[in-house]
């Protein structure tokens, strides 16, 4: 009886090397949407932006990714976020402007998109928003804690030696000067300028227009219709299908959501974004497009 030849090592991890390249051609051919489906046309990607916006790493890359991925033909992004820190909401504004050039974005508008969360929506090419949507908030806001009178009933007691007179400014063990104020003011409206200037910009407003809604308030989804800072009243779906229209699909688009790319502590940051609003609030001095959040 002729006895069976055995495969070299080398040439099993050649054939599981071949399948696993035939596999992943078939995958980028022919791959699934979020429900199961197989889908050989063109898809939406969904971007979620939620919580307070403390970095903008993770959108960039997820903004990168879609508008490099020829199967996705057009972006939303669902936005659940009451705003954040001034320069990723800056950041994730400018990353939208540029993926525009080569793909649609629609902004979808979930219970709230306030103040940084609006400022990224600004960016896409039509906004989307539920009637009762909270949005708007455009605005700045710093806070200066003082702790003075605290501290000095427990004894403790602080003395700054600094290189200049502004180099402690906001320093919480004791009160801010009127100049201190006037400069901290006027920091604070370069910053509101450039939220006014790029709200302008992205819904082709009038700087006049925008003034009068720029002082804080919340609207809304109803409300910033009539002030045309959204474009539709509409749910996640008919942003969906919109973006489908604008991206040259036929029918109803098939969806791929955005994978998070998480370490151990970008896990640790998401876990903990409820309680974001108390890091901020424990700094003595921080400056953000965030919509002001109830105490508990």
């Amino acid at each position: 009886m002729r006895e069976k030849r055995k495969r070299s090592p080398f040439t099993i991890i050649f054939i599981v090397f071949s399948l696993i390249m035939f596999f992943g051609l078939i995958s980028t051919i022919i791959s699934q949407d979020e429900f199961g489906g197989v889908s050989f046309q063109g898809k939406v990607g969904v971007i979620k932006i939620e919580g307070i916006i403390f970095d903008s790493e993770e959108y960039l890359r997820q903004l990168d990714e879609f508008a490099k991925n020829k199967s996705i033909k057009a972006i939303v992004l669902r936005i659940n976020s009451p705003g954040g820190a001034v320069a990723p909401s800056q950041e994730i504004y400018r990353e939208i402007l540029r993926v525009r050039k080569k793909k649609k974005v629609v902004a979808s508008m979930g219970t709230v998109a306030a103040s940084g969360g609006y400022y990224i929506a600004c960016a896409a090419d039509e906004i989307y928003a539920n009637p009762g949507t909270i949005t708007g908030s455009i605005g700045v806001i710093m806070e200066v804690k003082n702790i003075q009178g605290l501290m000095s009933k427990i004894g403790v007691s602080a003395e700054s030696i600094k290189s200049g007179a502004l180099k402690d400014v906001g320093n919480p063990m004791r009160e801010i000067t009127d100049s201190e104020r006037d400069y901290l003011q006027a920091v604070i409206m370069d910053i509101y300028e450039q939220f006014v200037e790029d709200v302008s910009k992205g819904r082709q407003l009038d700087k006049a227009k925008v003034y009068p809604i720029a002082d804080g308030r919340i609207l809304t989804g109803r409300k910033a219709l009539e002030e045309k800072l959204i474009d539709k009243i509409g749910t996640i779906r008919d942003a969906i299908i919109r973006a489908g229209v604008l991206g040259g699909i036929d029918g109803e688009p098939s969806v791929v959501y955005a994978k998070k790319r998480l370490n151990f502590f970008g896990m640790v940051i998401e876990d903990a974004q409820s309680k974001i609003k108390n890091l901020f609030a424990e700094k003595g001095l921080s400056i953000s497009y965030l919509m002001q959040l109830p105490s508990n």
